[in-house]
């Protein structure tokens, strides 16, 4: 590969050849571009959200609305990241790779399941869209370019240990927000 356009090549995170629309629970993070604290502050207890944090907590509990297999589980909005676990269920498993002339521009199949990438670009898309009016109509603080990073950490959450433990996770991150890689 050219070294110019190696340089904005990335690695993908996802497991190649999973489908993502199946049935399960998923881990997910997701930063604020450039790691700013946009959404709230650490406090005694916690982290005390800001209006933005509140307004994130609200789409994500808004995900089955726009996807009637997706059920969020347990998650957390940090100063500036958010955790969460995800859960697809009762999905139609899609069977056969779509026809190129079935699809989205973007690659997605028409009519399929939804993903866990389709759940999440909703939420990033909607958060942003309700961010930037906060900046406009609520004098939030601005940001520069994109309110989240381009990417997001996902894990497939394969049995109720694990499912436990990423709850787990969840709920004491706040406490740990000191030592937390995403505290800047």
């Amino acid at each position: 590969m050219p070294d110019n356009l190696q340089q904005h090549h990335r690695r993908s995170l996802r497991l190649r050849d999973y489908d993502y629309s199946q049935e399960g629970a998923y881990f997910i993070t997701i930063c604020a571009q450039g790691k700013l604290c946009l959404f709230g502050e650490p406090c005694e207890s916690g982290i005390k959200l800001w209006a933005a944090g509140r307004m994130i907590e609200d789409w994500w509990l808004k995900l089955p609305t726009k996807f009637l297999t997706i059920e969020p589980d347990e998650f957390v909005v940090m100063p500036n990241h958010f955790h969460g676990v995800l859960t697809i269920v009762g999905a139609t498993p899609c069977g056969c790779q779509p026809k190129p002339d079935h699809t989205t521009e973007s690659g997605h199949p028409r009519g399929g399941a939804p993903t866990v990438g389709d759940a999440i670009d909703w939420f990033k898309t909607m958060t942003t869209n309700a961010y930037i009016r906060g900046v406009s109509e609520q004098a939030w603080p601005r940001f520069s370019g994109r309110l989240w990073q381009r990417n997001y950490y996902e894990h497939v959450i394969r049995n109720e240990d694990e499912l436990n433990r990423a709850r787990q996770y969840i709920i004491d991150n706040p406490v740990k927000w000191a030592r937390d890689p995403e505290h800047s």
